[in-house]
């Protein structure tokens, strides 16, 4: 039986409205901060798309209001799981942004486990949206990557691994350095943008922005947006693959 939900999450950026616009109804604008790869046909009865590996997402505009609302409602599926999405815009004083979603439908049998990790991500892609719009305005990522990984029960195994990698050690915080070294690839001095232990882990480097995942069903994910020229992205791609398969290991 599907289980009605809602979640609530808002966010303020140092972007205006406009830039917010471009950011979440515009394929490029989500697919620099957004998981996937998404394509948007503009407009109330428009389509949205957000393609993940073996999966993708259909959704139907509900409400284009430029610059100030935006709402989707995907497909429903065969068990009656469905989600919508609203986004609300709000402009401030000083070129900020009040940014409101409201993510709600329906969920499965297994809804507990699903509006824990949805309570988590939503809030998470806010700041993400924050990040890319503060230090990455008027750019589109060149490449971006979703690369899921093993399940790990152990969320402090899983932690340890996100502080490893990232040449961590004790209390995370904001706007601590870091040097993320992954085998294959050059390693890249950042900083901690945002954090919650043991869910998830973001990172700024010059070029992008990384964000390290303990999610639904206990899965590892590794997310990258780049936003220079030139990008190798299928060396990256295979090295975070391989340091997910070492975790699995």
């Amino acid at each position: 039986m599907p289980h009605e939900f809602e979640v609530r999450a808002e966010i303020a950026v140092d972007a205006t409205p406009e830039q917010v616009w471009e950011a979440i109804t515009t394929g490029p604008g989500i697919n620099s901060w957004f998981m996937g790869r998404n394509e948007v046909e503009p407009g109330a009865g428009g389509a949205v798309r957000m393609t993940l590996p073996g999966w993708t997402m259909e959704s139907t505009v509900t409400a284009w209001q430029p610059s100030e609302r935006f709402a989707f409602q995907g497909d429903e599926n065969p068990d009656g799981s469905l989600h919508a999405f609203e986004y609300l815009v709000e402009g401030r004083g000083g070129g900020s942004t009040v940014v409101r979603l409201v993510h709600s439908g329906f969920l499965g049998d297994n809804w507990q486990e699903e509006y824990d990790a949805l309570s988590k991500g939503d809030g998470m892609y806010l700041r993400k949206l924050a990040l890319y719009l503060k230090h990455f305005p008027g750019r589109t990522s060149t490449y971006a990557m979703f690369a899921p990984g093993p399940q790990m029960p152990d969320r402090d195994q899983a932690w340890a691994a996100f502080m490893d990698v990232l040449g961590l050690t004790g209390t995370v915080t904001e706007g601590q350095p870091v040097r993320l070294t992954v085998a294959g690839l050059t390693p890249v001095e950042g900083v901690v943008e945002f954090a919650s232990r043991p869910t998830y882990v973001g990172v700024r480097t010059p070029d992008g922005m990384y964000t390290l995942i303990h999610g639904y069903q206990e899965t590892v994910v590794v997310e990258h947006h780049n936003f220079s020229d030139g990008v190798d992205g299928q060396a990256i791609e295979q090295a975070w693959q391989s340091w997910l398969d070492r975790l699995a290991a």
